[in-house]
C-alpha cells in the first residue's frame, strides 16, 4: 500500500503578556511587540504595520478598557510558513465595544485629533473584530498577512 507520509504542520510561534492598564504599559506592548517579531524573523513590512495596529489596540485598552486594578493582556500568533499574524488585545470592560470614527472633513479632523485608531486599524489590518472575553472583557482581534 503506498499512501504519503503525513504533513507535518509548523506550529505557530505565541506571545502572551499582562501589563498594566497605563500609558507605560500601552508602550511596552508595542516595543515587545515588535521585539518579539523580530526575533521570530517576521518580515519587515509586517512587523512595522503591527507595530501600529498594536499601538493603537493597547492605548484603547487603557484609554477606554481600563478598569482601575485590572490589566490588559498583549497575545501574538505568528503562522511563519502562511506568514499570518493575529493580534489579540484584551481588556476589562466587555460593556464598552470600539467604536470607529468615520473619516470626514478636514475641519472636522482639525476639531477632533483622536478617535480615529480603529480606523487606522482597519485600514492596516486584513481584518478585526471584537470578540466577549467572559466574564466581563473584551477581545479586539486584528489579523495581518504578508503580501504573496
Amino acid at each position: 500500500m503506498n499512501q504519503p507520509p503525513p504533513q507535518l504542520t509548523t506550529p505557530s510561534l505565541t506571545f502572551t503578556q499582562l501589563l498594566s492598564s497605563t500609558p507605560r504599559g500601552a508602550r511596552l506592548a508595542r516595543l515587545l511587540s515588535v521585539s518579539q517579531l523580530r526575533s521570530w524573523g517576521a518580515p519587515h513590512d509586517l512587523t512595522e504595520r503591527a507595530e501600529i495596529v498594536v499601538a493603537e489596540l493597547a492605548a484603547n485598552a487603557v484609554l477606554h478598557g481600563r478598569l482601575p486594578g485590572r490589566s490588559f493582556r498583549l497575545s501574538l500568533v505568528f503562522d511563519a510558513p502562511a506568514g499570518r499574524l493575529r493580534i489579540d488585545v484584551t481588556d476589562a470592560r466587555g460593556d464598552r465595544g470600539p467604536q470607529p470614527r468615520p473619516a470626514t472633513s478636514s475641519s472636522d479632523m482639525e476639531l477632533h485629533t483622536n478617535g480615529r485608531g480603529l480606523t487606522l486599524v482597519a485600514a492596516i489590518a486584513d481584518h478585526w473584530e471584537t470578540l466577549p472575553h467572559p466574564p466581563s472583557g473584551k477581545t479586539v482581534r486584528a489579523e495581518l498577512s504578508c503580501p504573496a
